[in-house]
């Protein structure tokens, strides 16, 4: 599966927002915007405006793929209800950011890598797919060996950032289990995403 290995401070600045968790804050030094004396603000299109929501919606969930995306809305206008939640549904319970949402990884980055290296149990059983969806009632764990991994360790100390209600957690047993499909207002993004806009892209562009 395909893995953004590109400046990911860039993207955290454009967007002004730390999306990717990042100890050492991107903006610190550089607030302003990426480009020669700070991006030139203009004026966007309707076009412009939907396809910068899809970006931020991107990179808050690990730079995931323009493909990946379209598969998870194309699921999320098949389900009843409103697609707009349904899509940013899927992409919370994606089994690497449930990783990063429990603390087991410092960044989406860093769960991500966790995943995909084989040391994510889900009820028990190993799987390396982070697009995995998690349903509720399932429990995600480390596997036992993995759990002696000082990354692993040392994020899972780190109480800096809030666990959301949705999920429960077990500290030494390093396991969380989905208690309940997470709502849109439960949701902590690391900035303001439009959506149902981002939904109007992908019906016109998919």
């Amino acid at each position: 599966m395909a893995r953004y290995r590109g400046p990911k401070n860039r993207i955290a600045r454009r967007f002004g927002a730390n999306i990717f968790g990042r100890l050492r804050s991107p903006l610190l030094h550089k607030s302003n915007p990426p480009g020669q004396h700070g991006a030139k603000r203009r004026k966007k299109s309707d076009f412009g405006v939907q396809l910068e929501e899809k970006q931020k919606l991107r990179a808050v969930y690990g730079m995931i793929t323009h493909k990946q995306l379209v598969t998870a809305y194309k699921n999320a206008v098949k389900k009843p209800g409103n697609a707009a939640h349904n899509l940013l549904e899927a992409l919370e319970c994606r089994l690497d950011n449930v990783i990063y949402r429990l603390r087991f990884a410092s960044t989406i980055f860093a769960a991500q890598q966790l995943v995909s290296h084989g040391h994510v149990l889900v009820n028990g059983k190993k799987v390396d797919r982070r697009g995995f969806v998690v349903r509720p009632g399932m429990e995600i764990s480390i596997k036992e060996k993995s759990q002696k991994i000082k990354a692993i360790q040392l994020s899972a100390e780190n109480t800096a950032r809030d666990i959301p209600e949705y999920f429960s957690l077990s500290e030494s047993k390093m396991s969380g289990k989905l208690e309940s499909s997470p709502q849109p207002d439960q949701i902590p993004l690391s900035l303001p995403i439009n959506v149902p806009l981002v939904c109007e892209f992908l019906a016109h562009t998919s």
